[in-house]
């Protein structure tokens, strides 16, 4: 369905190309009449002189081309320049216009002005987070390449990623990387850095030059090659002062003296602004035969004429030859092929997307609340529109003029919303969760000026165009002769009902996912952890491989670390783990039951707790079974191993665990391999605080095998319960690990409370902001409310006034009013209960607890609505039920 035709005729060239053909035949012809004359008054015969003349002209087809491209510009131009002088002229009669109702126009811009704005914030952060592109060339060519498994993709093995680096010809470049902190040690105080150990290829994949130096090479990436490192900007600029001549120089990293070979540029993150520092990873020949030990990550850029869907078929054929020749089990596992950005935004999109829907809600509410406002000067202006078709004025020139002051608004809203959103933009990113990608750059730039430009267009459009339509389609001899008693009040108070009634809609589904995310906060919030939170700090800290790197020696160490820990004024017990509950940066080993032989994809996936013998105690766990660890479990004793509910449940269904025997940890031949099961724990959430508690399993730091402490990089958390407030033991707790080796520096303290206040942060935003989003759209459907009965009760205060002269009461007019108040607030309710029931799926992603059509939550909303709107319509009616009769009825 098309424009209708008043609103195409508004925008039609004003030059006719038409005109314009016939003008230019007439020059030309005028040209050649006039040549011709010339020169039979000179002598010529007429046919002489016409082909003379033609051929002094030249081409006439050339010229005429040429001349109508000229006219073409020229009636480009006189549009372009008639129609910016005509768009002026109305922008500035819409200004003088608005400016005799400065209430209306300060309510119409702020209400605007709140939608646009919030939705540009929101959309600067989805920008940064999810649009932009990752900071290299040809990002979208960059993939993860996974291990899949029955229980979800994975780390990939050593010896995968090198068959699929040696045998796939869907990649240019293929890396692996592996996470990694450091010691770093010079003449400042010690710090703990986060960085990567990366195969040769990586800033091949992802095509980034170094600012400084140079990048690693396959040399760099060879066993036993001098230690060298290459920097990101920001550890540069912060460790070094951007020292310009740092390529060259040595940094301590572990104790080991590493050469900086290059810098990166300030913008160049993998997965977003953690890493500091990279160092080569250097597989070893046994590593690369390995299929066990999934600790790598795999990116790749992919071959040209290849895509993501191809690559991935083209590691299945690979995987597939080599499993067959080799008939490994551990090859037996599918590759996956996924692009970067799409896997470092999973976890955020679905939250972002449902932010930036409410406050676009929030705009959509904004807009029919001023096309209310707008309706009702429109029925104020009646008789000004009537008088000025009357005299002359098209229906076009009106609806024109009418979307200029709507224009004018929609621009003043935007010009406020900018403002809005430079103030609210910073907010939202200090209060956002943390670990949120690429969050740090986001920013009011041109594409998002762009899109509140966007945004100012589109309110115009929603909020002018059917008030325009309205009001200019008034009829002269109706509308003057009608005096506030025609029969087209209840004609026109319909549209303003079906406005109020969308009004309510939108604002329903706003309150409705509000009150869903508060319930499912309230759930993640009494989530029983299984231990005390109270009274405990946890500090990690890893020991560097060259002054450790013998089994002994790293336990020697952490045992020594453990006495001063608890020695410390106020530590009533403490402890060292690999992992605590909500600490992240799990561990996870197949478990195999005795008497059953099983496949690797069989085994009992569970996360593994390196632990000292006080961590049950320290936690306050008691077990379930059996008993806890006891220092007698150390190494040279019988390998024990306790396992949780889960576990035990998982391991042997039939029975007891207790007493039986279970294999992890160690290759085959290791004697270690098989433990015995002395107790069975109570289930402990792991490292997400909404993921059910994984199979878990508790091995005595003493008696780990050696290649545990490779897996962990010899890194363990340091956990004190104590007897007052725990923030005080940070200082000591760093004084005593100083003490034990000056180059030991602690990292991610924080006490237990304050991480479970981190896991429930991400919910507790999404809450908070969707609640204030759905009290300021409730503001305004309330204020749309108002405002309609308000009108309502002003046109039909002639018909009330006889209704009372007749003898009806005030409680009469009272509940007629509010019958008509009421009717669009049900249906509005009606409508936005059927679209939040249609779109609840978009919600099931962020929720917990609590089901996306949970019909209290659909109660509480709907009684809300109907409470504030029968309150805003209260006001209104009330005033209907003062008028007198005798002063109605007269005009007086």
């Amino acid at each position: 369905m098309g424009l209708p035709h008043g609103v195409r005729r508004a925008f039609r060239w004003p030059l006719s190309q038409q005109a314009s053909r016939r003008d230019l035949d007439e020059e030309v012809r005028f040209h050649l009449e006039t040549c011709s004359e010339e020169l039979v008054a000179d002598g010529w015969e007429p046919d002489a002189a016409r082909a003379e003349a033609l051929r002094r002209f030249g081409d006439l087809q050339r010229v005429r081309s040429e001349c109508r491209r000229i006219d073409r510009r020229r009636v480009l131009a006189a549009g372009l320049a008639g129609g910016l002088a005509a768009t002026g002229r109305d922008l500035a009669a819409a200004g003088r216009q608005l400016a005799r109702s400065p209430g209306f126009f300060t309510l119409a811009v702020l209400t605007l002005a709140v939608g646009i704005g919030a939705t540009t914030a929101l959309f600067g952060i989805l920008r940064a987070v999810v649009l932009e592109p990752l900071p290299y060339p040809d990002p979208q060519r960059v993939v993860f390449v996974f291990e899949g498994a029955p229980w979800g993709r994975g780390a990939a093995s050593a010896g995968n990623f090198h068959d699929w680096r040696q045998h796939s010809r869907a990649f240019t470049a293929l890396t692996a990387t592996r996470s990694a902190s450091f010691n770093l040690a010079d003449e400042e105080a010690p710090e703990r850095v986060l960085g990567q150990t990366v195969s040769a290829e990586y800033f091949r994949v992802f095509a980034v030059p170094p600012e400084r130096g140079r990048v690693f090479t396959a040399a760099d990436d060879q066993p036993g090659a001098p230690p060298v490192t290459v920097l990101s900007h920001r550890l540069w600029q912060r460790r070094f002062g951007g020292d310009p001549d740092v390529v060259g120089t040595e940094l301590r990293l572990g104790g080991v003296p590493h050469t900086i070979v290059g810098v990166m540029p300030a913008r160049f993150a993998m997965t977003g602004e953690d890493e500091e520092l990279w160092v080569p990873l250097r597989l070893t020949p046994a590593q690369m035969a390995e299929y066990d030990g999934h600790s790598l990550l795999v990116f790749g850029r992919l071959a040209p004429g290849h895509s993501v869907g191809s690559a991935q078929e083209d590691l299945r054929a690979v995987a597939g030859r080599l499993d067959a020749a080799a008939h490994d089990p551990q090859r037996d596992l599918d590759p996956l092929v996924e692009p970067v950005l799409d896997v470092l935004v999973e976890d955020h999109r679905p939250r972002l997307l449902v932010l930036f829907g409410a406050v676009a809600l929030v705009l959509l509410i904004g807009c029919v609340n001023v096309a209310n406002l707008l309706l009702v000067r429109g029925a104020t202006r009646r008789k000004e529109m009537a008088v000025r078709t009357a005299l002359g004025g098209s229906r076009t020139r009106l609806v024109r003029q009418l979307l200029a002051e709507s224009l004018v608004l929609a621009l003043a809203g935007a010009a406020v919303g900018l403002l809005l959103a430079h103030l609210l933009l910073p907010l939202l990113v200090r209060l956002a969760p943390t670990g949120v990608p690429r969050l740090g750059q986001a920013e009011l730039d041109g594409p998002v000026l762009l899109f509140a430009l966007a945004l100012a267009a589109v309110a115009c459009v929603l909020a002018g165009l059917v008030p325009a339509l309205r009001a200019s389609g008034v009829r002269p001899v109706e509308a003057l002769l009608e005096g506030g008693r025609g029969s087209r009040t209840a004609a026109r108070g319909l549209g303003r009902h079906a406005l109020v009634a969308v009004e309510v809609a939108l604002a329903l589904l706003l309150l409705v996912g509000a009150g869903l995310l508060v319930r499912s906060g309230r759930a993640m919030s009494e989530i029983d952890l299984g231990l005390d939170t109270a009274h405990l700090l946890t500090a990690r800290l890893s020991l560097p491989e060259a002054r450790y790197g013998e089994p002994a020696a790293a336990v020697a160490a952490f045992e020594r670390l453990l006495e001063e820990v608890e020695s410390l004024p106020g530590v009533t017990t403490a402890t060292l783990a690999n992992q605590v509950p909500l600490g992240g940066g799990s561990i996870s080993n197949g478990l195999q039951p005795e008497g059953r032989k099983l496949q690797p994809h069989e085994l009992v996936q569970s996360d593994m707790r390196l632990v000292t013998p006080s961590y049950f105690e320290t936690l306050g766990l008691e077990p379930v079974a059996g008993r806890m660890l006891t220092t007698a479990d150390r190494a040279g004793g019988p390998p024990v191993v306790l396992v949780n509910e889960t576990a035990a449940r998982q391991l042997y269904p039939g029975g007891p665990a207790v007493g039986r025997q279970v294999a992890c940890c160690a290759a085959e031949d290791d004697p270690t391999r098989w433990r015995t099961i002395v107790g069975v724990m109570p289930d402990v959430r792991g490292g997400a605080l909404l993921d059910e508690p994984p199979p878990q399993f508790y091995v005595p730091l003493s008696q780990a095998p050696p290649e545990v402490f490779a897996w962990l990089q010899r890194t363990m958390v340091i956990v004190a319960r104590t007897g007052g407030d725990p923030a005080t033991l940070v200082e000591p707790l760093r004084e005593r690990v100083q003490a034990v080796d000056p180059e030991l520096p602690i990292y991610d303290v924080a006490t237990l409370d304050d991480r479970l206040e981190e896991a429930l942060a991400p919910g507790r935003f999404m809450a908070l902001l969707l609640t204030l989003l759905g009290g300021l759209g409730l503001l305004l459907a309330a204020v749309g409310i108002y405002g309609t009965i308000a009108w309502l009760v002003e046109q039909r205060r002639y018909e009330v006034g006889v209704r009372m002269a007749l003898g009806a009461d005030a409680r009469q007019v009272l509940g007629m009013i509010l019958r008509q108040a009421l009717a669009p607030l049900a249906v509005g309710i009606v409508l936005g209960g059927a679209a939040a029931v249609a779109g609840g799926g978009l919600l099931e992603a962020v929720l917990y607890g609590v089901a996306p059509g949970d019909p209290a939550t659909f109660a509480a909303v709907a009684a809300i609505l109907l409470a504030v709107g029968g309150a805003a319509s209260l006001v209104p009616a009330r005033r209907a039920t003062r008028v007198d009769p005798a002063r109605t009825l007269t005009g007086a």
